[in-house]
């Protein structure tokens, strides 16, 4: 959403650390380096086709916010963009449960230029299908269960290159004051603006509201 005058409200920036302990908090400060058993070529590949898929998905943004009325139709080759299939198998994570098929993260990458070709060649043909999501059962706190879906790597792989292409469309409309299901925003760092706000600003009620039996089985997606 936008304010009357098109703008996106000034975001409220934590003056605290992180609130995932010393460790994190000195990773935010450091950053990381190479990680051990990492050859320079594997990292610098890894260098390039970021640039790529951050640079295309930095046009999709400046189409966005340009003339906020155009529809945007070319946006299927972005999607099954090699690298962008790269960008996002490597964010899948790799101890993740496997779905239906029972390919999981390191299987695939045994062969991971020849597969991400092949999905590549099958979304830009209109050939792919995504497979049934596995079904399974959580057992919770009070002896219920909650189901939860597992997709097949590949479903993951494609619907992440969806989502970060769709975001670059639609993040151009939030507020910066919103933190629900947004790229590189989590609760933590909501509750971290939510404090800084109650510490420095004049603040007379907080209201705290939850939906009881949010994850029910007819729910299928989140907000």
């Amino acid at each position: 959403m936008m304010n009357e005058q098109g703008k996106s409200d000034n975001s409220v920036l934590p003056k605290k650390s992180p609130n995932n302990g010393p460790k994190a908090s000195a990773e935010a400060m450091e950053g990381s380096g190479l990680a051990k058993g990492n050859l320079l070529g594997q990292n610098t590949h890894r260098t390039q086709y970021r640039v790529s898929v951050q640079s295309a998905l930095e046009r999709v943004r400046q189409a966005a916010k340009g003339d906020r009325r155009q529809r945007l139709t070319a946006l299927m080759h972005h999607v099954y963009a090699p690298e962008m299939l790269e960008f996002c198998y490597d964010s899948v994570k790799r101890g993740a449960a496997a779905g239906i098929d029972g390919e999981t993260w390191q299987q695939y990458g045994e062969k991971l230029a020849e597969n991400l070709q092949d999905l590549s060649e099958r979304l830009k043909r209109g050939a792919y299908r995504a497979k049934p999501v596995k079904r399974v059962q959580i057992p919770k706190p009070d002896g219920r269960l909650r189901p939860i879906g597992l997709p097949a790597l590949e479903d993951k792989i494609v619907q992440r290159a969806v989502a970060e292409v769709l975001n670059a469309v639609y993040e151009q409309e939030f507020l910066d004051f919103s933190y629900g299901f947004r790229p590189g925003r989590n609760p933590h760092r909501a509750l971290d603006a939510l404090y800084v706000v109650i510490q420095v600003k004049k603040v007379s009620w907080v209201l705290d509201a939850d939906i009881r039996e949010f994850l029910i089985p007819s729910v299928t997606s989140g907000w």
